[in-house]
């Protein structure tokens, strides 16, 4: 936990890998997850590279294990997950893997073809049974024809003109909904000289292609004349009928349906065979494939990284560069040691300079990584810049909580977030493929503050579900206003509004312990209250807010050797924030503690004050609040105008000083030249940022360049942002008591139009049960809906606006990348 605040220091390791243990170290670093290579081979063509063969190997086995994976999808079963922890295979496993793989798919593939053509012909003796067994006969299709010329007998009498043609016919299956469609092109293209019967089966068959039971129609055409039967063969060809044999008696046409039956049972019969030797195929790769898969998943990705490292000048070493944790260094080494003690010659690993920026490194666990990655979202730090995630903890739940403050949607939300904490080393939850759950799920513990905040503000604001609760006596008496005032039954009836005068003696006991008094709920200036409290609470919460995003850049300019930077930046930074806008906060303190009941009619307004502070003016009706009050805010406002133009100028003026000396003691020639650029750490590339530079490898010297008109550029770009950012940042906070104030009101409409309606709808006890509960069911509903979704959405995205650009601005540049370990973890999962 110690890097949560600071990135780890990193540094940049050679490492020095014999040939024939070369593998094994890269495949021990990828079980421990330590190291992130380098790629040293990025001029060279990924096809060209030492050890494509065998990253293409791994790529053909992938296809195979896809076909045997997609085989077992298709058999309706589940691949088991690979028992334990699987090393990478050695090199000559790999042979033995492809060939056990390869005679699977191969029989696999044997099998199925030899299934695939039993159905068919199943299917085919089916369909065959099916037309046979439809009992269909030319009486009964010209029975069932439309029209008196339909009824006309289709052969001649004995001795006509067609005495000498037969009988011919044609039967087979067809699809549903084809069946329309050729009976209608049939009778189209013959002229009617024919004679069809269609029926749909009593039965559906097994597809032989997808498996599912489907219908058809058979049918049975009789005709005569051979040029009618092309015709009718050649349209049934165009419809993918099945066309069989149909003999014309009874006895025949049965004894081929008896035999066709047999014919389909001893079919059967193979089929299940064939079927059941199938299953066992499948249930050998089922145990092969789990564990072949991670094997050569790994040996693939230990093949990518070794085509990342470069030969020696003698081939007897692979050289690689990685970028490695300072405090993983020990286990670095010892794991090099035990991967190669086998090879006769031990690797070696040695730290080298850097010339660029390391990579940042920061450990996260299950509490951490939601929060970590909001602050990633907006950019990764810098390495060794001062992290947000620690603070953002507390202050981003806190600052959703004020905009969502409730205790009962906040403890929905709690409950919510409890629930899947205490649930989360199921496998069925981890498991789960819902994008949203997963979402949910992943920022479990960050809902959970969020809904404890939530429940902290609501009792602050005394609101359950908008309704106040009264945990303590309230602070205020109406009996004692009552009493000495002189209420009486008549004055009463002619004001319905009430006012409780706090000057009055026993009236205004003292403040509520904790939170807003609950008189306030029935109070017709409930609002008016609200408003003021929470938009001066707003403003103290904001200034307070950068203040400390101000003060989080003295630990990055201490660490980076800037101490110039505290000076003429931080300082005037601080002084003008807090001498405009910190006194803003002082007044509203100041009124809130030494105003009293007695004079808060004739209180100073704070909001001219601040006007006048600026204008270098006073009003004769807003009398000060304090003496002196017109010299301290016009010495504060001078100070504040006084730090523009240090923060403006100071810097590069001081920048520009040091690279004059340095110029002044370089001594002539080449190589004082370079010493001169390498004598001082407070100037990186471009003159600007020494950040960079000393964020760069401990110990190492960075050639510079220094142009002024770039520095001077980039501190008028800062200097602008922040002092007009001070202004726009301070009037965003605001935010927090504008949507605290919608979700105050949204609660007490829908308390109001539905709950209220609902509680008032029967006075009985029966009617008030049956009433209430579709009424509570829809409250239910629209309260997750737009209160808990909704609405804590809306606040949780204003809440990240506030952290990334109103306080990481301040302090947080985000232009880094993260250390990205070459780790088997992604693999085994």
């Amino acid at each position: 936990m110690g890097s949560l605040f600071r990135s780890e220091e990193v540094a940049l390791v050679q490492l020095f890998l014999p040939t024939a243990a070369a593998y094994t170290c890269v495949s021990q670093l990828g079980e421990l997850g330590l190291v992130e290579f380098r790629d040293l081979n990025a001029s060279v063509s990924a096809f060209q590279r030492r050890f494509v063969g065998d990253v293409r190997r791994c790529e053909e086995l992938q296809k195979t294990f896809t076909f045997l994976q997609e085989e077992v999808r298709r058999a309706g079963l589940a691949l088991p997950p690979p028992e334990g922890e699987l090393p990478a295979p050695p090199p000559r496993d790999l042979l033995r893997i492809q060939e056990e793989t390869e005679r699977l798919a191969q029989e696999l593939r044997d099998v199925r073809g030899n299934q695939q053509v039993l159905r068919a012909q199943l299917h085919q003796l089916q369909l065959h049974a099916a037309v046979l067994g439809q009992a269909h006969s030319p009486q009964q299709a010209a029975a069932h024809a439309d029209g008196p010329s339909e009824r006309i007998p289709l052969l001649q009498a004995p001795g006509g003109p067609h005495q000498d043609l037969k009988v011919n016919f044609v039967a087979g299956a067809v699809e549903p909904h084809r069946a329309a469609a050729l009976e209608r092109l049939l009778w189209r293209a013959c002229r009617g000289f024919l004679i069809a019967s269609f029926k749909e089966t009593e039965q559906r068959l097994e597809d032989p292609v997808t498996g599912e039971p489907a219908a058809w129609m058979t049918f049975v055409i009789s005709y005569w004349g051979e040029q009618i039967g092309q015709k009718i063969r050649k349209i049934t060809d165009c419809f993918h009928c099945h066309v069989f044999p149909f003999l014309e008696p009874e006895d025949a046409r049965r004894g081929a349906l008896q035999q066709l039956q047999q014919q389909s049972q001893e079919l059967q019969e193979v089929l299940g065979e064939t079927e059941r030797f199938l299953g066992q195929v499948l249930g050998r790769v089922q145990r092969l494939l789990p564990a072949a898969q991670v094997q050569v998943r790994k040996m693939k990705a230990v093949y990518l990284v070794l085509n990342q490292c470069s030969v020696s000048s003698t081939h007897k070493c692979l050289i690689a560069e990685t970028w490695c944790a300072t405090r993983d260094l020990p286990t670095l080494q010892q794991a090099l040691r035990d991967s190669s003690g086998e090879a006769g010659v031990s690797a070696v690993a040695h730290r080298i300079p850097c010339q660029d920026a390391p990579p940042t490194l920061i450990r996260t666990n299950r509490f951490t990584a939601s929060f970590q990655g909001i602050v990633d979202a907006y950019g990764v730090g810098r390495y060794q810049e001062v992290n947000p995630a620690p603070y953002t903890i507390i202050t981003f739940p806190f600052l959703f909580a004020v905009m969502f403050g409730d205790v009962g949607h906040g403890l929905l939300m709690f409950l919510f977030a409890l629930a899947m904490v205490l649930a989360e080393n199921r496998p069925a939850v981890k498991a789960a493929q819902n994008e949203i759950w997963q979402t949910f799920f992943g920022g479990r513990y960050l809902l959970l503050l969020m809904g404890l905040f939530s429940v902290y503000t609501g009792f602050i604001y005394n609101e359950c579900f908008s309704r106040a609760t009264t945990i303590f006596p309230s602070g205020w008496s109406v009996a004692a206003m009552a009493e000495q005032s002189g209420w009486s039954d008549a004055f009463l009836a002619q004001h319905p509004m009430l006012t409780l005068d706090p000057n009055v003696t026993g009236v205004f006991l003292g403040p509520y312990p904790f939170g807003i008094d609950p008189v306030w709920s029935l109070a017709t200036n409930h609002l008016s209250f609200l408003n003021s409290f929470k938009m001066k609470m707003s403003v103290i919460l904001g200034v307070t807010h950068m203040a400390f995003g101000v003060l989080l850049g003295v630990f990055n300019h201490v660490h980076f050797g800037q101490g110039h930077r505290l000076l003429l930046e931080t300082l005037p930074e601080l002084v003008f924030l807090l001498g405009l806008f910190g006194y803003l906060v002082f007044l509203v303190l100041y009124k809130w503690l030494c105003v009293s009941a007695a004079g808060a009619a004739s209180a100073p307004s704070i909001l001219i004050h601040f006007i006048n502070m600026f204008l270098f003016a006073r009003s004769a009706t807003n009398r000060p609040l304090f003496p002196g009050q017109e010299v301290v805010q016009s010495v504060l406002v001078l100070l504040a105008l006084v730090m523009v133009p240090v923060l403006l100028l100071g810097t590069p003026l001081y920048l520009l000083r040091q690279h004059r000396r340095r110029a002044q003691r370089r001594p002539a020639g080449p190589q004082g030249d370079k010493a001169g650029l390498l004598d001082s750490p407070e100037v990186s590339v471009n003159g600007w940022g020494s950040d960079e530079e000393a964020a760069g490898c401990p110990g190492e010297d960075t050639e510079a360049e220094f142009v002024a008109s770039e520095v001077f550029m980039h501190q008028a770009i800062h200097t602008i942002e922040f002092c007009l950012g001070c202004i726009s940042n301070t009037a965003s906070y605001l935010r927090l008591w504008a949507l605290s104030l919608a979700h105050a009101q949204l609660s007490e409409v829908l308390w109001a139009m539905v709950m209220r309606v609902g509680l008032g709808m029967g006075r009985e006890v029966g009617v008030a049960a049956v009433v209430l509960v579709p009424v509570f069911a829809a409250f239910a509903v629209l309260t997750v809906a737009i209160l808990l979704v909704m609405e804590g959405l809306s606040a949780f995205l204003h809440a990240l606006r506030l952290h990334w650009v109103e306080f990481q601005n301040k302090f947080y540049e985000g232009t880094g990348y993260k250390l990205s370990p070459f780790t088997f973890a992604v693999e085994d999962d």
